[in-house]
């Protein structure tokens, strides 16, 4: 019992100062990790009996539910119902699954049911080293769990994009069940226009991975992957998009042959990968999608005008950005080449000393069995943005980052004056505070009861 003790302690105290270190001393710039607004981390608290419920069972083609096989759901029902119908509102579409516990699992069910539904187990992706994510790929769940043949797209380094035309005859010739766009380390919008004819020739269907842009799209400045030609986009709901950890798939019920497809995959969510889809994140993917809708555009517009300041500010100071003829980026992310001052693994390292959180970062020409000691940084601002960083303050950070990056001063001396940049700003723009605060916003609209 003594030692059950020591251990309690630990994680209690560890709990404690994680919350003290990660949220109140250290600017974060991990581009994978979100920023959650007091309503939503209110609704979340009162949803402590909702998270211990279940509610197995079956969807319709709306995506609203079904049939269950669990009693005491009446109100469940009501939750699910709403927040598919809040997130189809918000990304303007007539089907959405908002059953997936993340954005991998999002992954997972729209593979093994697109391959369920065309008999067809070869799927087309962009290449790990182009900075897509692991479940895409032979080495991942794609490959490793659902036994899918991966053929990689054509990727042009000198663009940071896939090759097109080179693409084009790789589709044409692996004539795949799925073609996958989308990634983790994403610049530049995907050419989803450009691949939807070669892909409804050969008979597969487009997913866009929109794990971390879901935000920018919900705010209108990245790409419409479903406007554009996109049959499925997945996605995570705690990047960009500032919701609790969780995932969803959105889709256009428009014909029969995506009625089968999206029949599969729902298939493929229930029973196939999940019984439990812990509910209690669901009214908070409800209350963040109402922030979106609302503030969106806004939150969306000053993260890529905040990464792309940070982009011209680092390369004017003598540090190499990828994509500088083309404004560094369009999304939420940088990816900076620091081999010249001792490699990603070092950068972050001390970047990290300095409570400058970021992850160092594979680059497409790097060595991609280098993952130790990769070329590359990988910087994301969402976390920044709705803290409330304009320009000035992005390049101030910069400054801070350039004297860790430059070894201009020791990452301990850097530390204290990040401890003091953060305290500036310790509220969370672009959102509620409060849940109460959201519905006396809607009265206006409707008669919240």
């Amino acid at each position: 019992m003594e030692e059950f003790a020591r251990l309690f302690i630990e994680l209690i105290e560890a709990s404690r100062s994680h919350e003290h270190y990660r949220d109140v001393e250290c600017i974060n710039l991990i581009a994978s990790e979100g920023l959650k607004s007091p309503a939503v981390r209110e609704i979340m608290q009162f949803c402590m009996d909702l998270e211990s419920r279940y509610s197995e069972g079956e969807n319709d083609l709306q995506g609203r539910v079904k049939a269950r096989y669990y009693q005491g759901q009446k109100y469940i029902t009501i939750i699910e119902n709403c927040a598919v119908d809040i997130v189809k509102n918000l990304f303007n579409c007539n089907w959405a699954d908002v059953r997936l516990v993340s954005g991998t699992h999002a992954n997972l069910s729209t593979f093994k049911g697109i391959s369920m539904a065309t008999r067809n187990r070869k799927m087309v992706v962009a290449p790990l080293s182009s900075g897509a994510h692991i479940s895409h790929d032979y080495t991942g769940l794609a490959g490793q769990v659902l036994g899918l043949e991966i053929i990689n797209l054509i990727y042009d380094v000198n663009e940071l994009n896939i090759d097109v035309e080179k693409s084009i005859h790789i589709i044409r010739a692996a004539r795949p069940g799925i073609v996958t766009l989308g990634a983790s380390l994403f610049l530049f919008p995907h050419p989803i226009r450009e691949l939807k004819e070669v892909t409804e020739e050969v008979g597969a269907y487009l997913v866009y991975d929109a794990a971390h842009v879901l935000g920018l799209i919900a705010g209108g400045v990245f790409q419409d992957p479903l406007r554009e030609g996109a049959d499925f986009v997945t996605a995570s709901t705690h990047k960009t998009f500032p919701g609790p950890q969780g995932g969803l798939i959105l889709g256009e019920l428009k014909n029969s042959r995506m009625e089968s497809a999206i029949k599969a995959v729902q298939h493929a969510v229930f029973p196939l990968s999940a019984s439990n889809v812990h509910l209690a994140r669901l009214p908070a993917v409800g209350v963040a999608s109402l922030e979106m809708k609302l503030f969106g555009r806004e939150l969306a517009e000053q993260t890529v005008r905040n990464a792309q300041t940070a982009g011209q500010y680092l390369y004017e100071h003598g540090v190499k950005v990828l994509g500088e003829d083309k404004g560094f980026t369009r999304s939420h992310q940088l990816a900076v080449d620091v081999r010249e001052w001792g490699g990603g693994k070092r950068v972050a390292e001390d970047l990290e000393k300095a409570n400058i959180i970021l992850n160092r970062n594979l680059l497409p020409y790097d060595n991609q069995n280098n993952r130790e000691n990769p070329s590359g940084i990988r910087i994301g601002f969402q976390d920044v943005t709705r803290r409330g960083f304009r320009e000035s303050d992005i390049k101030h950070l910069c400054d801070l980052m350039l004297d860790v990056i430059k070894y201009k001063r020791k990452p301990e001396e850097v530390k204290k004056d990040v401890i003091e940049l953060k305290k500036q700003f310790n509220k969370v723009e672009y959102g509620f505070k409060s849940v109460e605060e959201a519905l006396k916003h809607l009265q206006k609209y409707v008669k919240v009861c």
